[in-house]
């Protein structure tokens, strides 16, 4: 063979560049943890400490948001001059108009708008010169006609009311 002073092992393969040609850098070994975690230097640290101050704001805040949300909620409902019952009394208010003006009694003088087409009946006074006809007569059910005596009619037919027939003589 040949000379063995002359030859060099050939380099490790997969070794770091650094430890090839007999150079052996010192492997420290690791330092183990308490469950895997790594520690920072300078010791365990505790978690910082939350103040009692903060907390008791914190849930005073959360306290007066709930309870002005109730507080709310409890005043639109009981409140008899606002909210719910103010909401109500217009609504009440708004139909009893419409029925003053538009739905006559027995005995009301009306003015009939379109009577040819979709009849509306507006009650005016029984002596103005707007007066058409008198209300004589209404008959409850779908189908129901005027008899011989009456000069006009309307049929209302109800969608989630009952229907009706006014029945009405000139004025």
């Amino acid at each position: 063979m040949g000379d063995p002073r002359m030859s060099a092992p050939p380099p490790y393969q997969n070794q770091p560049p650094h430890q090839q040609y007999g150079y052996v850098q010192p492997v420290q070994p690791p330092v183990q943890q308490p469950y895997g975690h790594p520690q920072p230097p300078g010791g365990p640290q505790r978690p910082p400490q939350r103040s009692p101050l903060r907390g008791l704001i914190t849930a005073l805040v959360i306290l007066a948001i709930f309870g002005g949300g109730a507080w709310y909620v409890w005043d639109y409902n009981t409140n008899p001059n606002g909210g719910k019952a103010k909401k109500e009394a217009e609504r009440v208010a708004r139909r009893e108009a419409a029925d003053k003006k538009y739905n006559p009694k027995i005995g009301d003088c009306v003015k009939v708008k379109d009577p040819e087409g979709e009849p509306v009946t507006l009650i005016v006074d029984c002596g103005s010169a707007d007066a058409e006809y008198k209300l004589g007569e209404r008959l409850d059910g779908p189908a129901q006609k005027c008899g011989p005596k009456w000069d006009y009619g309307i049929e209302y037919v109800g969608r989630h009311t009952a229907s009706y027939t006014l029945c009405f003589s000139k004025v």
